[in-house]
């Protein structure tokens, strides 16, 4: 990816001094073309790069500039390592591992002492994931179509989408992008897509909103929930909406009072609680988790031959 390095190359320059086209190239796995081309952009960018030729000669950031500022600190490049580490929890290759040890230069005092921040980004599904996220990133930069069968709670059916976004929020991987069928952006989550395949019908491109995330778009309307929970469920209030959501009660229970955007998660997050939990608002929950409780318990009675 361009991007990652010109970010390389920076870091060579600033905390290395000097290096010369073929180095870079040979750094970088790329043609001497391509780095000139690089060069050529990072002085666009406004980064001061002197070129020398002959012996002795090479790449260099202008020392005005080096003694001003410097581009990337080492807490900077401490923030990129975690972010590029965290990609490689989830990819199906080691390419973020390489590219790390590329923005290291080897200076001890550019990256030092262990690392403070971990973030792991795999999942149970780490295996499925992998190949449709790696999948998914070769349609994106190729602008070819993805073709899946895609499973919603309403429905299974087949989408032919333009993908233009991975997406990771809500604790799962997402894809978004021009879904053919609806004629619309859609979000669409990697674990219901299978099988997926890259279909070799390219696509011109279009202006690309950035997804919504706004609970209130995700998740329209608003639920008034009031409940009580058992005292030794406290850490799973506190956990979910923090250490102010209930009122302790005089036979010890807690009352939380809160609001919820979805009905179906709202009786999902209850029944974790087992009989940890009583909702008493609104009514009509109340009444349809007293009829799954009734449902459950019915399957429950009926004797399986062994």
């Amino acid at each position: 990816m361009k991007i990652d390095r010109l970010i390389g190359i920076l870091s060579v320059l600033l905390h290395q001094g000097k290096a010369t086209a073929p180095e870079l190239a040979e750094k970088f796995e790329v043609s001497r073309r391509t780095i000139n081309r690089d060069i050529e952009a990072l002085c666009r960018a406004g980064i001061p790069i002197a070129t020398v030729q002959g012996v002795g000669g090479g790449i260099r950031i202008m020392d005005g500039y080096k003694v001003d500022g410097t581009l990337l600190t080492s807490t900077d490049m401490q923030m990129i390592l975690a972010g590029l580490r965290s990609l490689d929890s989830v990819s199906g290759n080691r390419y973020y591992s390489q590219l790390m040890e590329k923005l290291q230069p080897g200076s001890s005092n550019f990256v030092s002492g262990r690392d403070s921040i971990l973030i792991d980004l795999s999942s149970w599904h780490k295996e499925s994931l992998a190949p449709k996220i790696e999948m998914i990133q070769t349609a994106i930069a190729e602008k070819k179509k993805l073709f899946f069968t895609y499973y919603s709670p309403n429905s299974i059916g087949e989408r032919v989408i333009e993908p233009y976004y991975l997406v990771f929020r809500w604790s799962n991987w997402y894809v978004w992008g021009f879904c053919e069928m609806r004629k619309d952006f859609r979000l669409f989550k990697l674990n219901r897509m299978d099988p997926i395949r890259v279909v070799a019908v390219p696509f011109t491109g279009r202006e690309v909103p950035l997804p919504d995330f706004s609970t209130e778009h995700i998740f329209p309307g608003e639920i008034r929930v009031k409940a009580l929970f058992e005292p030794e469920v406290k850490w799973r209030l506190v956990e979910d909406f923090g250490p102010h959501c209930f009122e302790a009660q005089e036979d010890g229970r807690l009352l939380f009072c809160g609001n919820y955007t979805d009905r179906e998660n709202l009786i999902c997050w209850l029944l974790t609680f087992g009989n940890k939990a009583e909702l008493l608002e609104p009514k009509e929950i109340r009444d349809a988790m007293r009829d799954i409780a009734e449902q459950t318990v019915n399957i429950y009675k009926k004797e399986r031959g062994r």
